[in-house]
């Protein structure tokens, strides 16, 4: 009976999948696939795939990101890795697709929606629950009542802001703008400060480990290797925690403008109460330092680090599964 009741919560990211059942995170892999360009067959999914980034013949071997800024972007490809991913939680023989909610950005077109049902659907019976609710829903946050509640999920290739009350988003809006625009921000200043190319992952090593968004009491350095731009050799390079800080201020500073616009346009009573409450701030690019700090600085509202950032919207997606009835009368599934 345990195969008819099954049920799976998936977050859907443009850099990480995870999937969650009975409560507990059982995987989280990069959302990225290795494909054989000569056989068109995929050769790695997840952790093997992003071992292959920059150290493959790229004639033979093509490492491609399924989804680009939160949005299905080669659909065969995400059908493939999510199929691939569910497997490898519960075995290949599967006598009864399981219950699936898996979360996608708020406010995406119909189209990029159906794209990323369609691809569920191959799996199990899928249903769709925007990020910034699922989030809502893993931090336990009252999202059924007429109090408003704000949520900020800073991912890796958008950054989503909802005001949700009574099951549904009140207001919100989707940049286009994540850690990977934070990474290629930092990789750009390397290159027009220093004249140095470095890699993406470097980059965000590089703001995993020194990285901030504000300035720290104690300034943090990292050495690193970058390649020249003239002469193509490998030169040293010392990057300290302010430099991390200047470099990522231009992309913060489009994320807090769209936050500006989704206050504004706010009912002033929800309002209110996103002031008497607070800011919830959540997802990968919520962990840089100094984040919640820079948020209420700029926005003037009091934000807070919710306490599992990283998995509370896979959780709150498998907590859709049982509230399926509720928020499909909110017409959200």
């Amino acid at each position: 009976m345990a195969l008819l009741s099954r049920e799976l919560g998936i977050d859907l990211g443009t850099n990480f999948i995870r999937i969650v059942e009975g409560g507990e995170i059982v995987l989280q892999e990069p959302t990225i696939v290795a494909v054989d360009l000569d056989e068109q067959k995929i050769v790695a999914v997840g952790d093997e795939a992003l071992g292959m980034v920059g150290r493959v013949l790229e004639e033979s071997i093509e490492v491609i990101r399924p989804l680009q800024k939160g949005v299905v972007a080669y659909y065969e490809l995400t059908e493939l890795l999510i199929d691939h991913l569910v497997r490898k939680i519960g075995g290949s023989v599967r006598f009864f697709k399981p219950r699936i909610m898996i979360t996608h950005p708020h406010g995406i077109t119909s189209v990029e929606r159906r794209a990323v049902h369609e691809a569920a659907l191959q799996v199990g019976d899928a249903h769709l629950v925007p990020q910034p609710l699922a989030a809502a829903l893993g931090i336990d946050l009252p999202v059924g009542t007429p109090t408003g509640n704000m949520v900020i999920s800073m991912g890796g290739g958008c950054t989503q802001v909802a005001v949700i009350a009574m099951n549904d988003v009140v207001s919100g809006e989707t940049l286009r703008v994540g850690g990977v625009d934070l990474d290629d921000a930092i990789a750009g200043y390397v290159r027009r400060k220093y004249g140095l190319h470095i890699g993406q992952r470097t980059a965000e090593m590089v703001k995993l480990r020194i990285g901030a968004a504000v300035p720290q009491d104690e300034e943090q350095t990292m050495e690193l290797q970058g390649q020249d731009q003239i002469s193509g050799l490998p030169r040293p390079l010392s990057l300290t925690t302010s430099e991390v800080v200047d470099a990522v201020t231009p992309p913060l500073d489009e994320i807090f403008e769209m936050i500006r616009r989704v206050l504004e346009k706010t009912p002033p009573e929800l309002a209110s109460d996103i002031i008497d409450r607070g800011v919830a701030i959540c997802g990968g690019g919520a962990l840089l330092r100094g984040m919640d700090r820079l948020m209420t600085q700029k926005l003037g509202v009091p934000a807070y680090l919710v306490d599992d950032p990283v998995n509370c919207t896979a959780m709150g997606a498998l907590r859709a599964v049982e509230m399926a009835p509720a928020l499909q009368r909110m017409n959200r599934l």
